[in-house]
């Protein structure tokens, strides 16, 4: 990779280290405002419509869309524009349960599904949730690690520090910055990184767009490399293709934990909703513009091991020196953004739905913030080891589906299902949460796979379809043999 000069080199390091100690100095001066569980979850369910827009945004678009999408992008060209849909739906149907969860004032996806199908279900979207989320950290330390080492190579294209270190220092950044002050200090700084990451990609996006010299200039470039295709729109993806690049966004961000423990951090019901509503035209505009960019700058980058970062490459390379800084830092924000809270929330979840719940539901507040910020250095170790696993197994987009799928085929069904459907039963929550786990975890990993499906259906079909359609098959036929759950609350109604 080509490298900028010591001096711009310079300009990068010391934008993003002022960046990270601002940062730091949010979350050392909310951690003192943090006195109970409901401060460090939850935010003490005083964020405002947004502040949420902000923090949900920046949650969301995280190193899946920014690393993962783009460099999706760079392989297929205009067609990654589809990639959106499914987050977008997603996000869409969240509107009409964002004021439901705020309702119902619980800090977990667990305690929700624990309400509605009882004890067995709970602890085993708890074993899906962590398993998911610890994938999703993992590869955003590896992420960060990637910036880092990318920035720090010198004139010979020679890294001045290993992926390694760059991986390790990444990780107790993060680690390090969601103990401190839990949901306060990532919802109020995660509002800076959503303006700084929707402002820079305004401004480079035409900057991009001229450089390459417009349609004709790209169309041209596109050609001259043998990729013709990258300027058409239909055609490139086939159906399979669109179904598993978009469901397991779909699947995740509908039930995705982070956004329902920020409809319970809303000030009302009513604001989670408004919230969500905006929410759907910002999350389209960004991913669209990440999408856009990636694909000008495509049409400029000859050489693959660029194009697999190429935003980082098109910021250190075609832009202006000081905006080039700004992009690197609005792809670091948007790393510890979505970092943070996928570290928050399993953190929280073993609290509430494991310690509270079996070990001392009497434990005191004190002792419970402390619990919980050791839990999230636990957990935050554990992604580590998870990410040397994943360093270069596959890409980013690879990791993120699969992470996405993990989580969305064992507990999405289930969770929409308590909002939706009173037929739902406890035995069919089970049912659908083991199955999903299941079959995502087999799909591509178990040797007897293979001999039950046909070879050229399964080099084509990805775990989601297989996982999702088990896990809702297994809902609702279990559901409707076991008859209607008793006992616990009515959310439908609610």
């Amino acid at each position: 990779m080509e490298s900028a000069t010591p001096e711009r080199q310079m300009i990068y390091l010391n934008v993003i280290l002022v960046y990270l100690f601002i940062l730091m100095g949010v979350g050392i001066y909310k951690s003192r405002k943090i006195h109970t569980q409901t401060d460090f979850a939850v935010a003490g369910r005083k964020l405002t419509p947004w502040i949420l827009v902000g923090t949900m945004l920046a949650t969301w678009i995280g190193t899946g869309s920014i690393l993962g999408n783009a460099g999706k992008t760079y392989e297929t060209g205009m067609a990654a524009l589809i990639l959106p849909i499914g987050g977008t739906l997603g996000i869409l149907i969240l509107t009409r349960i964002a004021g439901k969860v705020r309702a119902f004032e619980k800090f977990t996806v667990p305690e929700i599904i624990g309400e509605r199908y009882g004890p067995g279900a709970r602890m085993l979207s708890v074993i899906a949730l962590v398993l998911a989320y610890m994938v999703i950290v993992s590869y955003q330390y590896n992420a960060g690690g990637a910036v880092l080492t990318i920035i720090l190579t010198d004139a010979n294209g020679n890294a001045l520090i290993s992926s390694e270190m760059a991986t390790i220092l990444a990780a107790a950044f993060i680690i390090i910055y969601t103990l401190l002050a839990g949901l306060v200090s990532v919802a109020y700084t995660d509002v800076g990184n959503g303006i700084i990451m929707t402002v820079s990609l305004v401004i480079a996006f035409p900057i991009l767009w001229i450089k390459a010299g417009g349609f004709g200039g790209m169309e041209a470039a596109f050609t001259g490399m043998g990729k013709g295709d990258h300027m058409q729109f239909w055609g490139v993806y086939s159906g399979m293709d669109i179904i598993n690049f978009c469901l397991p966004p779909f699947l995740l961000v509908l039930g995705d934990a982070n956004m329902y423990q920020r409809f319970s951090a809303s000030k009302s019901a009513r604001g989670a909703t408004s919230a969500t509503i905006v929410l759907v035209l910002a999350v389209l505009i960004i991913e669209l513009l990440i999408i856009a960019s990636a694909w000008v700058s495509s049409s400029m980058i000859t050489d693959a091991a660029n194009g697999r970062h190429v935003l980082i490459y098109a910021s250190r390379q075609f832009l202006p020196t000081f905006l080039g800084a700004i992009m690197m830092t609005t792809i670091v924000g948007i790393i510890i953004s979505t970092a943070d809270s996928y570290l928050l929330v399993p953190a929280t979840t073993l609290i509430r739905d494991v310690y509270l719940n079996y070990i001392n539901p009497s434990a005191s507040e004190k002792k419970i913030v402390f619990l919980s910020r050791l839990v999230v250095l636990i957990l935050g170790l554990v992604a580590y080891a998870v990410s040397k696993g994943f360093a270069e197994s596959t890409g980013f987009f690879e990791k993120a589906l699969y992470a996405y799928t993990i989580y969305g085929a064992a507990i999405t069904p289930a969770l929409v299902a308590a909002f939706f459907w009173k037929g739902a039963t406890k035995e069919g929550a089970v049912a659908s949460i083991l199955s999903g786990t299941i079959v995502t975890l087999l799909w591509k990993e178990a040797p007897f796979v293979h001999t039950l499906i046909p070879a050229s259906l399964y080099g084509n079909l990805d775990e989601v379809l297989p996982a999702i359609s088990v896990s809702v098959f297994a809902l609702i036929v279990v559901s409707l043999l076991t008859g209607r759950a008793k006992g616990g609350p009515d959310i439908v109604a609610q």
